[in-house]
């Protein structure tokens, strides 16, 4: 089923690809032939803004963590910091992680909009279990996000911003639009007509997007999912990542071309189960004409997950009497 899915991917991006007025040629007025405003192009989202703002509270929380090494049984000494020019030591391209990039996103209070504080509203349940899962992450594979086990980066998960592989190509077809994620190499295929929604026994990684057009904005409401995915998957977005969702996560996210070079990306996220109320992500998305997506080949040579599992069966090996 999953190779079906992927092929069905493939071929609609190839269409794509063949019937799609190149974006750059495009301002933020122009129109695709079947009369969606077009957002096509490579899009970027490279930012230094911190996911959440900083809470004393939350650290204070987090606290017990930082002398554990995740999975270990027995106190360690937390790393030190890195030193300030550590980043400036490797290598850098005009889209690094260093300081000085002329094309990267302006440092913000947060990634978080709404509420005001710049924090998600976590349920104390939601908090224990992601950080039971750090304490514990070598005992096994479900201990590890979707992310690190190389099956989805998933939604909207996929568009926070992770430090690298931060490339999405949309391309726009009559009745769809696709968006390619570089990192973890999804193809996320969103009808923009008036499909019927998927039955609700029908649950999925990423959910059941169905999208409409209100003026320039591309609205997607997201219903449909699994209870298997996490809502931040990577440690970019910091105490969010391993935050379990449920089968009641629905999400609104709305794509707005502000002009030839500029998305204005939101996401509205709804789970009753970990969070307390709805929260807001938003930010922008930048144009890049130079920006070469690569494959990035997840499965093969996931020594991460790999060495961890390996380090954890160590582990428990010499703690035989």
């Amino acid at each position: 089923m999953k190779t079906f899915l992927h092929l069905a991917a493939l071929t609609v991006i190839l269409v794509a690809a063949v019937t799609a007025t190149p974006a750059w040629a495009q301002n933020s007025g122009a129109r695709t032939p079947d009369g969606q405003p077009d957002i096509q192009g490579v899009w970027t989202n490279f930012d230094p803004t911190p996911f959440e703002a900083p809470n004393d509270i939350d650290l204070e929380r987090l606290a017990p963590l930082a002398a554990w090494f995740p999975g270990s049984n027995r106190p360690q000494r937390a790393p030190a910091e890195p030193a300030p020019d550590a980043r400036s030591r490797g290598p850098q391209g005009p889209w690094g992680d260093g300081p000085g990039d002329a094309l990267r996103n302006e440092r913000r209070q947060s990634m978080v909009v709404d509420p005001p504080s710049g924090r998600v509203p976590l349920r104390d349940s939601a908090i224990d279990s992601r950080n039971a899962n750090l304490i514990n992450l070598t005992d096994g594979w479900l201990t590890h996000t979707p992310w690190e086990r190389c099956i989805t980066r998933g939604i909207p998960g996929g568009m926070f911003p992770g430090g690298y592989g931060a490339g999405y190509q949309i391309l726009q077809i009559p009745g769809y639009v696709v968006i390619f994620y570089e990192m973890i190499h999804e193809a996320r295929i969103i009808p923009v007509d008036d499909q019927t929604p998927l039955s609700e026994d029908i649950r999925l990684w990423n959910g059941n997007p169905r999208g409409h057009w209100e003026g320039n904005t591309l609205i997607v409401e997201t219903a449909n999912y699994n209870d298997q995915g996490t809502i931040g998957t990577n440690i970019a977005s910091r105490g969010v990542r391993g935050i379990e969702q449920s089968e009641a996560l629905k999400i609104v996210e709305r794509f707005t071309r502000l002009d030839a070079d500029t998305i204005s990306y939101e996401v509205t996220i709804e789970d009753p189960k970990p969070f307390t109320a709805p929260w807001t992500v938003a930010m922008p998305l930048n144009r890049d004409t130079t920006y070469q997506i690569y494959e990035y080949a997840c499965h093969e040579g996931n020594y991460g997950l790999e060495n961890s599992l390996r380090a954890g069966r160590a582990e428990d090996e010499s703690a035989q009497p």
